[in-house]
C-alpha cells in the first residue's frame, strides 16, 4: 500500500542531504539525483519540500520523470488535505484594457485574443510570451512599420474567387502564414504545441517546431494527417553530440520536411519583463549553473558572476552554442541531415545574399529579429525585405524568402508578400490564441487571420497570392528608414567559395 504523507513532513526536506519535491501528488525523494540534473542544483533546491508541480510540468515533456528517477525514489503520495493553498496569478489587474473581451467567440481580431489570453494565462507565461529586449523597441516596430505601408486596390476586377494558398519549400499550405517555433506552449494552456498542430491540421497551416517545446516533437506530430507540413527548429548544442542524437529522432518523423536553423539568438536577449516575474526561469535559476561546472551551482554561480534568478530565456538558452559560422557549420549539418536547411534569423541583405549561394542546401531564409526578443533596435523584417529588394534582388530566385514578427493584420500578410516573402509566420498569435482557448483559441487565431487576408485580396482586385506584387503597395514612408551604405556583396563572393568548396 502507498504511503500517505502529510506537508509538514515533506516541507522539512529542503536541504542538499534531505530534498523531497511534490509533484502531480506524489513525493519524491530527489537527493540522489541533485548532481546530475542538467539545469544543476539549485534549480531543484528552490523548490525543495514544496509543491513543484506547477514549476516543472510546463517545462519538462511527459515521460521526463519516469527516465530520470529509479522506482524507489517515489516515496508514497500526498495528503492534499494538509497542501497549503495556491494562490492564483492571472492578469487581471485591468492593464489590457476593460474594454477588450473575455469569451473567445467576441474576439474580433488578434489584439482581443491576446487581451482574453492576459486575463487567463498565469503572470508567468504572460511575461515570458509578452517580454521582448531592452525598450521593447524591436517588438513595437515589428508591427508598426506594417501600418506606414500604404495598400494600392484596384477596381472593375472580378474577385469572386480568392485563393490564399501558397507552398513552403514545394509543400503546399492553405494559407500564407505558418507558425513560428515559438517555447513552452504549455505554459499557457494544458493542450500545447500538439494543440497547436491541431489546429494547424484544421486550416492547412504549416508549424515549425520549437526546439524547446513543452512536448516532444514525436507528441506533437502523432496525430497529423498526411500532408501536414512540419519543421523543427534547431538550436546548435556546445555538445554537438546532442544535436546530432536530436536530429536522428527528427529524420524518424516523416511529416517534418526541413531543419529551421535558428541565428538570431546566439544567447538570450535581456527582457525584463520575464526578469521582473521571477518566472519560472528565476526558481529554476538555470543559468546560475553553467554547462562547464559540472553540475556544481557555486561553480557555476562563480564562473558567471550572477545573483539571484533568472529568466525562462535564460534558462531555455542553456547549452545553447554561439560559436556557428558558415565555414564550419553547414558542413556538419550536411554530414548529419539531407533535410532541406532554412535560416532564422537573417536581418541584413548580405546574409540573405550568402545563404541564397548556398542553395541548394539552404532552401529558405525567415527574416526576422527574433520577435523583438534578442538584440533591441534591430531591423524588423520588412526593413531587411526591402534591403534585399534594393542590392540583391536575384536572392527571390534563389531561395525561398519568408517573414516573421509583428504580423497582427491580414492586411500585415498581404503587405509582405507584395514586397517578395512566400509566408509569414505567427508566434505570440499561436500562443496567445492557446492561452485564450486551447487550440480552439489557435484556431480563431487562423480564422480571423484567413479571413483578414482573403478580404484584403479581394479589395485589392487579387485572386491569387502568386498575383500580389510590388504594384500593390506604396513604402515610401519605409523607405527613408532602410539602410542607405555600400552593397558590399563583391568582397562577399571570395570567402563564400573558400568555405563552401569544404561543404
Amino acid at each position: 500500500m502507498s504511503k500517505v504523507l502529510g506537508f509538514e513532513e515533506v516541507s522539512k526536506h529542503n536541504t542538499p542531504d534531505s530534498c523531497w519535491v511534490i509533484l502531480y501528488n506524489n513525493v519524491y525523494d530527489v537527493t540522489s539525483f541533485l548532481s546530475s540534473h542538467p539545469g544543476g542544483v539549485k534549480a531543484i533546491l528552490q523548490l525543495a519540500g514544496q509543491d513543484a508541480t506547477q514549476e516543472y510540468d510546463p517545462i519538462h515533456p511527459p515521460g521526463t520523470l519516469e527516465t530520470s528517477l529509479p522506482a524507489s525514489a517515489k516515496l508514497g503520495s500526498i495528503d492534499q488535505r494538509t497542501l497549503p493553498e495556491v494562490e492564483k496569478s492571472p492578469m487581471d489587474d485591468g492593464s489590457a484594457g476593460s474594454a477588450r473581451p473575455f469569451d473567445l467567440e467576441e474576439c474580433l481580431n488578434l489584439d482581443d485574443i491576446e487581451a482574453a489570453a492576459t486575463k487567463k494565462i498565469s503572470r508567468k507565461a504572460w511575461a515570458y510570451y509578452y517580454s521582448a529586449g531592452d525598450d521593447l523597441i524591436s517588438k513595437a516596430l515589428n508591427t508598426s512599420v506594417y501600418r506606414k505601408i500604404l495598400l494600392r486596390p484596384r477596381v472593375f476586377v472580378d474577385c469572386t474567387n480568392c485563393d490564399s494558398s501558397t507552398s513552403l519549400l514545394g509543400h503546399k499550405i492553405n494559407v500564407p502564414f505558418f507558425v513560428s517555433p515559438a517555447a513552452m506552449a504549455r505554459l499557457g494552456h494544458p493542450d500545447g504545441e500538439h494543440g497547436i498542430a491541431k489546429a494547424c491540421a484544421q486550416y492547412g497551416v504549416a508549424q515549425l517546431i520549437s526546439n524547446n517545446a513543452s512536448m516532444t516533437p514525436e507528441v506533437i506530430t502523432k496525430d497529423a494527417k498526411e500532408d501536414q507540413v512540419f519543421g523543427w527548429q534547431m538550436y546548435v548544442q556546445v555538445e554537438r553530440a546532442k544535436s546530432e542524437k536530436y536530429l536522428e529522432r527528427i529524420h524518424k518523423l516523416p511529416n517534418i520536411k526541413f531543419i529551421v536553423l535558428t541565428l538570431d539568438a546566439p544567447v538570450a536577449g535581456k527582457r525584463e519583463d520575464d526578469e521582473r516575474m521571477k518566472n519560472v526561469g528565476s526558481q529554476l535559476a538555470i543559468r546560475d549553473v553553467v554547462t562547464d561546472s559540472g553540475g556544481d551551482a557555486d561553480a557555476g554561480k562563480k564562473k558567471k558572476g550572477k545573483q539571484g534568478g533568472t529568466s525562462v530565456a535564460e534558462m531555455l538558452f542553456a547549452g545553447t552554442a554561439s560559436d556557428l559560422t558558415w565555414k564550419t557549420t553547414l558542413p556538419w549539418l550536411a554530414k548529419h541531415t539531407k533535410l532541406p536547411i532554412v535560416l532564422k534569423g537573417v536581418q541584413t541583405h548580405e546574409d540573405a545574399y550568402l545563404a541564397s549561394l548556398y542553395a541548394p542546401q539552404i532552401q529558405a531564409v525567415i527574416l526576422s529579429n527574433h520577435g523583438g526578443r534578442a538584440l533591441d533596435t534591430a531591423p524588423p523584417s520588412i526593413h531587411t525585405l526591402l534591403e534585399i529588394r534594393k542590392y540583391c534582388p536575384d536572392v527571390f530566385g534563389r531561395i525561398d524568402v519568408w517573414v516573421d514578427g509583428g504580423v497582427r493584420r491580414g492586411t500585415d500578410v498581404v503587405k509582405a508578400l507584395c514586397l517578395g516573402a512566400k509566408a509569414v509566420g505567427l508566434g505570440r498569435p499561436a500562443l496567445f490564441g492557446l492561452g485564450a482557448g486551447g487550440q480552439e483559441g489557435v484556431e480563431k487565431v487562423f480564422k480571423i487571420l484567413k479571413e483578414e487576408t482573403k478580404t484584403c485580396m479581394r479589395l485589392l482586385g487579387v485572386e491569387k497570392t502568386s498575383e500580389l506584387g510590388i504594384k500593390h503597395v506604396n513604402t515610401r514612408a519605409v523607405e527613408q528608414d532602410i539602410y542607405d551604405g555600400p552593397g558590399g556583396l563583391d568582397e562577399l563572393r571570395p570567402r563564400l567559395w573558400q568555405a563552401k568548396a569544404k561543404l
